[in-house]
């Protein structure tokens, strides 16, 4: 009877797997399941401390991400805007990213700012991209006018009457990195290093164990580490968004690929028996 029901096993068709792993994708998507989340102690601390800021209070937030990052950091990028906009805190972007970064800072922000009904250049602004990061950075902490004088848009910074006192990173209670690339580094050497500024990230999962040390010193107040720091988030903001739909989507399909590893370990040993 073992034998054969192993070789019925054996003989499934890849077909059907494709189709299994497709379902486990789709569904997950499509209706939110309620998994577990175990928030972590770094993205508790990230979380607190931005919900410690007066409200009204000035937040710094990077869009330092390519495209092909989106499903890890976009959520990210969206969970941390909700929460500082149930505030009122104005937000003030850029990107250290010229290929989509400052898109997708347009794009997300414009998208969030009609449901809360925030006004560009009263509540938030986005002063894009510029080249050459390092001079950047250092140039930011010393007048954000000598390396921004126009925003994303090329209207002047002292139009916007959101930046009219704003010059340096004095001006931000906190500074938010959402990041794909190892431009952490250079936020946390040369702006927390030398201006003293406070600041938490968000970055893909694989970049993520490097930059725990940072936390463990004491320069990154915390840190999200992939779709799982950023499905913690959306659950501590409390809406749940794609990172918690990507975890379904990711929890299914790792369920479906055990469960046809040990079929086919099963198939692989009773065939070995029959023998």
């Amino acid at each position: 009877m073992l034998t054969r029901i192993a070789d019925v096993l054996a003989r499934i068709d890849r077909r059907i797997i494709y189709l299994l792993i497709s379902i486990s994708v789709i569904i997950p998507t499509l209706v939110i399941f309620p998994l577990p989340v175990q928030v972590s102690p770094e993205t508790q601390k990230l979380y607190d401390r931005v919900e410690a800021i007066p409200d009204s209070s000035m937040i710094l937030l990077t869009f330092d991400y390519y495209p092909s990052t989106l499903a890890e950091t976009e959520p990210m990028s969206v969970a941390v805007l909700k929460q500082c906009w149930r505030k009122n805190l104005k937000v003030v972007t850029l990107s250290t990213v010229g290929l989509g970064g400052p898109s997708i800072a347009d794009r997300v922000m414009s998208t969030l700012a009609d449901k809360f009904g925030k006004v560009y250049g009263i509540d938030y602004v986005n002063l894009g991209y510029k080249a050459n990061y390092q001079a950047v950075l250092l140039g930011l902490g010393k007048s954000i006018r000598s390396i921004y004088p126009t925003d994303y848009y090329d209207t002047p910074l002292d139009s916007l009457p959101m930046m009219k006192n704003v010059d340096t990173y004095d001006a931000f209670d906190f500074i938010f990195i959402v990041s794909d690339n190892g431009i952490v580094d250079n936020w946390v050497g040369l702006v927390n290093a030398q201006f003293g500024s406070e600041m938490g990230a968000g970055v893909t999962a694989v970049m993520a164990p490097k930059f725990y040390a940072y936390v463990r010193s004491n320069q990154l107040v915390g840190l999200l580490g992939g779709m799982k720091g950023a499905a913690e988030y959306e659950y501590l903001v409390g809406e749940k968004g794609a990172a918690t739909a990507g975890m379904g989507a990711q929890s299914l399909v790792h369920l479906t690929i055990i469960i046809f590893i040990l079929i086919g370990n099963f198939a692989y040993f009773a065939g070995r028996k029959k023998k």
